[in-house]
């Protein structure tokens, strides 16, 4: 479902937000078994293998995996941009199968290489044809778009066309876009795709922000670790369609050991670092004007064989830090290929 298909938001009886749950909210999303195969015989190929997950009303779920997980192809089925072949998917507790229409009114999406904004248009007056489209009144939500404008560092451009604009500040009026109406459950596919350290720094925080403000639902995949830490609450990894992980971020980084030791010390020459090297793997050097820091992939005995070392090399520790994995390790040690 991309974003010219919303209609307006159709009115849902408490009964039919219920069914499912009885007197308790459904989950804003909620997915079971779905599955999609292209092609058919020996040469078909299965992209979504059984997924099912739901997603709490007001949390940020990641999405990561491998290229060529099936992270796309499951968006599309959920958003109904490619038909599944199995699977039930229900948001706010109305299947999608049922009443499209009541079901995406809640639903918006940003996905990689195919921003929806209309370029001949200006930044503000995509914001307010978005708006509209979702049915709400622009004037009534005015004030939201001047802060997205300013948050998102898009004010001092917000009259000029799209088509003007970096392919980063595009992104960002992609972005703004999809905040800008009604929706309260949104789907982010690279939002920091184009984006520089600052400009991914400022979705980040402007993202979990609007998160909190407006009890805000965000499915996002991403192969930027930092914003998937930063503003997820939970990801689920997947691997050739399937699910292999779905937990906290805190969790996942538990599944594997320490990956070592940083130490800094001013008395780590030239010389004593390449003799380190000979005995013990040293993941990383940085050499400082006054002092230089070593990581070195160590733990246990060989940990107390590394410092030992050091001590005989006459390096005097000023600090010492355990590495700690960093989640595109997790994913790696998941699926066995690259983030």
């Amino acid at each position: 479902m991309a974003k010219r298909q919303r209609g307006e938001r159709a009115e849902t009886s408490p009964a039919d937000a219920t069914a499912d749950t009885g007197d308790r909210e459904p989950p804003a999303l909620a997915v079971e078994g779905l599955t999609k195969r292209f092609g058919s015989g020996a040469d078909a190929i299965t992209a979504v293998d059984d997924l099912s997950l739901t997603v709490e009303r007001g949390s940020v779920v990641g999405l990561l995996g491998p290229n060529g997980a099936g992270k796309t192809t499951a968006i599309k089925c959920i958003l109904g941009m490619v038909l599944p072949d199995a699977g039930r998917v229900r948001v706010h507790g109305i299947d999608v199968a049922d009443d499209p229409r009541a079901a995406y009114a809640h639903v918006d999406a940003m996905l990689e290489g195919a921003r929806n904004d209309y370029w001949r248009l200006t930044v503000r007056e995509n914001l307010r044809y978005f708006a509209t489209i979702n049915g709400v009144d622009p004037d009534s939500i005015a004030a939201r778009h001047e802060r997205l404008l300013e948050r998102l560092d898009l004010a001092d451009r917000a009259d000029d066309p799209v088509r003007d604009l970096s392919r980063g500040m595009k992104g960002k009026v992609s972005l703004a876009s999809v905040l800008a109406g009604g929706a309260d459950v949104v789907f982010l596919d690279e939002p920091t795709l184009g984006l520089d350290v600052e400009g991914s720094r400022t979705l980040r925080a402007e993202l979990r922000r609007i998160v909190t403000e407006r009890d805000l639902t965000v499915v996002l995949s991403s192969h930027d670790m930092d914003t998937i830490e930063a503003v997820c609450d939970r990801v689920v990894v997947m691997n050739e369609g399937r699910t292999v992980a779905d937990d906290t971020v805190a969790n996942l980084r538990a599944r594997l050991a320490a990956s070592g030791v940083r130490v800094a010390s001013p008395d780590l020459t030239a010389d004593t670092v390449a003799a380190l090297r000979e005995r013990f793997p040293l993941t990383a050097v940085e050499r400082g004007p006054e002092t230089t820091t070593v990581e070195a992939a160590v733990e246990g005995e060989t940990l107390y064989a590394f410092l030992a070392a050091c001590r005989e090399r006459g390096v005097h520790v000023e600090s010492i830090h355990t590495v700690e994995p960093a989640l595109e390790d997790v994913l790696v040690e998941l699926t066995g290929g690259e983030g």
